[in-house]
């Protein structure tokens, strides 16, 4: 699976990022090929998906048996590699942090990505939970069926909301982070959550720009821990990776999984995979994320040859063709 904290750790918007040479990925799903000497539970053979902490992008993967879990019969290995991070961060944000109940309302910034998609589907399994979502314009007519309310991504959203609901809402997940912390907190009603999990503004243009980078954060609102008290305002942190790697909760991302996939198997939720792509092609499928193009999850399938390029993408003559091989 390709996330957005892959395109940050590429350009090293990332604390400590690992030193290279490095294969990126955290995510994947496959065929148990071996098995360490006291693992229980799995056979060779078992269709499986998991956490790795990097190196998800490969033919071959190894990691600690806490982080792998069976796929259901009628699950594909596409729909498994999408679903790990985007479902266990939804859900933990919503039912473990933010406490979601009967009747409230959420807001997603990015509606129409592999979590967003994961949170609309996840808030459509309790009853009365009005949606809130923004999303680029050309996504909306995809989209418009997962979420209560949707809104261009560059529209006065704060405003729209308060439109439908005067007092806000109760909920807010934002991967954006920037100017979007102050509007946020401001759509809040007593008593609600605001998450913060990613940061998807830190990623600007084509190569890593540190002052856009700090912009980015010096327009994040500064939070004044008195006024959250006077308001009955809760905000939070959320980073899965955190969790499962530095903070040794395997045990409880276990739990949440076992529940997501009962979920599954009642078909109340299901993965969105938006495209398909072979390896050579990881940088054009970073630049969908980057473009934030997709709709649901991307996907890198080591079994899948990559796209021939069309006559007028290639050049013409064998030259070139053994100067490009050579590169």
């Amino acid at each position: 699976g390709l996330n957005f904290i892959d395109l940050m750790v590429r350009q090293g918007n990332i604390d400590n990022p690992p030193k290279t040479p490095l294969v990126p990925g955290f995510e994947c799903s496959g065929i148990v090929e071996a098995l360490g000497d006291s693992v229980k539970g799995f056979e060779i053979g078992d269709r499986v998906m998991a956490f790795v902490n990097y190196n998800a992008w490969a033919e071959v993967v190894c990691t600690p048996v806490e982080f792998v879990y069976k796929i259901p019969d009628d699950m594909s290995f596409s729909e498994a590699a999408a679903f790990p991070m985007n479902f266990v961060t939804a859900y933990m944000m919503l039912f473990e942090v933010a406490n979601l109940r009967e009747g409230m309302s959420v807001l997603v910034h990015s509606a129409g990505g592999g979590v967003g998609q994961a949170v609309a589907q996840l808030c459509s399994t309790v009853p009365n939970v009005t949606v809130f979502g923004t999303a680029s314009s050309f996504k909306h007519e995809a989209i418009k069926d997962s979420v209560t309310h949707l809104f261009d991504r560059n529209a006065d959203y704060v405003q729209e909301v308060k439109r439908i609901s005067a007092d806000g809402v109760d909920i807010v997940l934002d991967c954006l982070c920037g100017e979007n912390t102050g509007k946020g907190l401001s759509l809040l009603k007593p008593l609600g959550t605001y998450i913060l999990y990613g940061s998807s503004n830190m990623v600007t243009g084509e190569t890593k720009s540190f002052f856009s980078f700090a912009k980015s954060w010096w327009q994040v609102e500064k939070v004044n821990p008195i006024k959250l008290y006077e308001e009955n305002k809760v905000i939070a942190g959320f980073s899965l990776l955190n969790l499962l790697f530095k903070q040794n909760r395997g045990g409880l991302i276990k739990s949440v999984m076992d529940k997501l996939l009962n979920l599954y198997n009642s078909k109340k939720i299901k993965p969105v995979v938006d495209s398909l792509w072979a390896l050579e092609e990881v940088k054009e499928a970073m630049q969908r994320i980057h473009d934030r193009g997709n709709i649901g999850k991307l996907i890198l399938d080591v079994e899948k040859a990559p796209t021939p390029l069309m006559a007028n993408d290639s050049t013409e003559t064998s030259e070139a063709g053994e100067e490009e091989e050579d590169h």
